[in-house]
C-alpha cells in the first residue's frame, strides 16, 4: 500500500520517488527501532512503519526543484499537503502524522508569529507515533540522503526557530533514546 502510493502521487518522476523511498525509509527504520527498544510507550508498529513512509508524501506538491519537487505550493506546507492527500486515500490517522511532523510541531502561535502559510491551528504531535515519527525525521534530509545526522546536529538545526523546538527535541531524545 505505501509504495503504491508514493508510487502514485509521484506520478512518473524517478528521481523524487527515490528520494521520497529513501528518506521515509530511513525515518520508518530509526522510529521502529525506538518503537521495539521501548513497548512500554505500546506503539501500534504497523501504523508507525506507514505512517513513518507516508509522512513527507506531500512534498510531491511543493515548490523544491533541488529534490526534484517541481509543484506550486511552499515548502511549509509540505506537511498540510501531505495531510490532504492521506485523508483523500482514507487514512486519516496517517494524515496527522504527515500534518505534525514539521520541526518539532508548530503551534498556532508559533504560525501566527511568523506568518506562516497554514491555518492558525495547532500542528503539534499527540499520539506517540506522531511524535517518534516526527523525532526521527529529525535525523534526517532529503537533500543528503547519505548523512544521518548526530543529536547535535539536529538540534542545531532545530535553533534557527526557536528554543522551545529544541527542548522539544530534548525531550523526545530523553524519552526514546
Amino acid at each position: 500500500m505505501v509504495n503504491k502510493l508514493i508510487h502514485k502521487y509521484c506520478e512518473g518522476n524517478e528521481a523524487l520517488e527515490q528520494i521520497l523511498l529513501k528518506h521515509s525509509t530511513d525515518v520508518a527504520r530509526r522510529a521502529l527501532k525506538i518503537a521495539k527498544a521501548h513497548p512500554e510507550l505500546e506503539t501500534d508498529e504497523t501504523f508507525l512503519w506507514e505512517a513513518a513512509m507516508l509522512h513527507d508524501i506531500g512534498i510531491v506538491r511543493v515548490d523544491a526543484p533541488s529534490i526534484y519537487c517541481y509543484g506550486t505550493e511552499p515548502y511549509i506546507r509540505h506537511g498540510l499537503l501531505g495531510g490532504e492527500i492521506l485523508r483523500s486515500e482514507g487514512l486519516p490517522r496517517h494524515a496527522r502524522v504527515a500534518e505534525r511532523h514539521t520541526g518539532t510541531g508548530l503551534t498556532a502561535a508559533e504560525i501566527v508569529r511568523q506568518n506562516l502559510p497554514l491555518p492558525h491551528q495547532d500542528l503539534t504531535p499527540e499520539s506517540i507515533e506522531e511524535q517518534i515519527v516526527c523525532y526521527a525525521d529529525k535525523f534526517y534530509s532529503k537533500s543528503h540522503l547519505d548523512i544521518e545526522k548526530t543529536p547535535e546536529q539536529a538540534m542545531r538545526s532545530l535553533e534557527k526557530f526557536g528554543s522551545d523546538g529544541v527542548a522539544v527535541f530534548k525531550a523526545w531524545m530523553e524519552r526514546f533514546e
